[in-house]
C-alpha cells in the first residue's frame, strides 16, 4: 500500500511539487550511506551568521528524521583563510553543536560541482541522487520540511510527526529582527569594502594611520588610529586602533581574529559614545569590555526596545586584532 501524506487536524495541505533539477555530483568525503536515503546537503561557513541562524532547523531536522531516512551532510566551504584552518572547523563544529556528518570543501570543489553560489545553502535529494528543491539563504523552513517529507513518503518512511518542528532559537542563532533590520553587511578588507569614510581612503598592504570624519553617515564605517588593510581584513598596528560604525539594526556582529594564532586582544565597545549597557552582546559586558580570543563571529550589539540609528566603536586595547566583516540582525 502506498504511504499517505498526513497532516494535523485542522490543516490542508497537499504534498509539494518537486521537479527533477540535477543529479547530485559526487564529492570527497561524503558519508557512504547517502544512496537509498533523502539527503539534504547544507553549504555553510562557521562564521556566516546566516548559516547561525538556519543552524537550529538542521539540528532539529536531524533528530526528527535521522530515524525516517534523512541524511543531512554539511559542506564547510571558508569565505575567510583562517576558516579553512582544521582546528577552527572543528572547534566551531563542537562549540555550535553541529551533530550530523561535516566535510572539508577548503578548494571549493564541491561547491562548484553543484554550481553553489551562497552562503547558506540546501540542496535536497531523493533516493535516487535526484536533486529535487534547493534554497539558498534564510527562511523557507516549512517549505524545506515540507519537501523532506515528501520525499521520506516517496521513500516509503512512515511514522514521522507531519507537524513541522518547533524551533526556539537563542543567542546568536535567534532570528533577525527583519523589520528594523536596514544596514547590510559589509566586509572591511580592501577587496570588497564598501562606505569606508576616513578621509584618504583604504590604503592597501602597508600601515597607515587613519582618523574618524567629523560624522559617520548611516551605514558608513571608518578606522582610527594605526591599521594596515589586508584583502579580507584591517589589522591594528598598535594599541588603541578604533572602529567605528553607523548603523540602523538590533544586533551588531564582527568576524575578527587574532592576527597571531593562540593571542588574545582585549577590546572595549561603545555605543553612541558610551557603555552598552542592556545593550550589550553576548561577547561584551555591560561595560563593553571583552576579549578577541579565537577567529569567528562576535555578537557586540544586541539591542532591546525601540531600534533607532546608533553610533558604534570599538577600540582594541593591544595591537594584532583583525576585522573582517561587520553583519546585523
Amino acid at each position: 500500500m502506498a504511504a499517505q501524506w498526513t497532516v494535523p487536524d485542522g490543516l490542508r495541505t497537499t504534498p509539494p511539487r518537486l521537479p527533477v533539477e540535477g543529479v547530485v555530483p559526487s564529492f570527497a568525503g561524503a558519508p557512504a550511506d547517502l544512496r537509498g536515503n533523502v539527503v539534504l546537503v547544507s553549504f555553510w561557513t562557521y562564521t556566516c551568521v546566516n548559516w547561525l541562524r538556519q543552524l537550529p532547523y538542521l539540528r532539529a531536522w536531524t533528530h526528527k528524521y535521522a530515524g525516517h531516512g534523512l541524511v543531512v551532510v554539511g559542506v564547510h566551504t571558508p569565505e575567510f583563510g583562517f576558516e579553512a584552518e582544521p582546528d577552527n572547523v572543528s572547534r566551531a563544529v563542537v562549540a555550535l553543536g553541529v551533530d550530523y556528518p561535516v566535510v572539508a570543501d577548503n578548494d571549493y570543489a564541491t561547491w562548484r560541482a553543484f554550481g553553489n553560489s551562497a552562503w547558506p545553502a540546501l540542496y535536497l535529494a531523493d533516493t535516487e541522487g535526484r536533486i529535487r528543491r534547493h534554497h539558498l539563504g534564510e527562511g523557507e523552513y516549512q517549505q524545506t520540511e515540507a519537501a523532506i517529507q515528501a520525499l521520506l513518503i516517496e521513500r516509503g518512511s512512515t511514522g514521522f510527526d507531519p507537524a513541522p518542528v518547533t524551533v526556539d532559537a537563542e543567542g546568536i542563532e535567534a532570528p533577525a529582527d527583519w523589520t528594523t533590520l536596514r544596514t547590510a553587511e559589509t566586509y572591511t578588507g580592501y577587496q570588497r569594502t564598501a562606505y569606508f569614510a576616513s578621509p584618504g581612503g583604504l590604503v592597501p598592504n602597508r600601515r597607515n594611520a587613519y582618523a574618524e570624519p567629523a560624522r559617520l553617515a548611516v551605514d558608513a564605517w571608518a578606522l582610527a588610529g594605526d591599521w594596515t588593510a589586508q584583502p579580507q581584513a584591517v589589522v591594528s598596528d598598535a594599541p588603541g586602533g578604533r572602529i567605528a560604525y553607523r548603523f540602523h539594526a538590533r544586533d551588531l556582529h564582527l568576524v575578527m581574529a587574532p592576527a597571531t594564532p593562540g593571542s588574545s586582544v582585549p577590546f572595549r565597545v561603545r555605543l553612541d559614545g558610551g557603555a552598552p549597557g542592556p545593550a550589550h552582546g553576548l561577547d561584551v559586558d555591560a561595560d563593553g569590555y571583552g576579549v578577541l580570543a579565537e577567529p569567528r563571529l562576535y555578537q557586540l550589539i544586541r539591542q532591546p526596545g525601540e531600534i533607532a540609528d546608533r553610533t558604534f566603536d570599538i577600540t582594541f586595547l593591544d595591537a594584532g586584532a583583525g576585522a573582517y566583516a561587520f553583519t546585523f540582525g
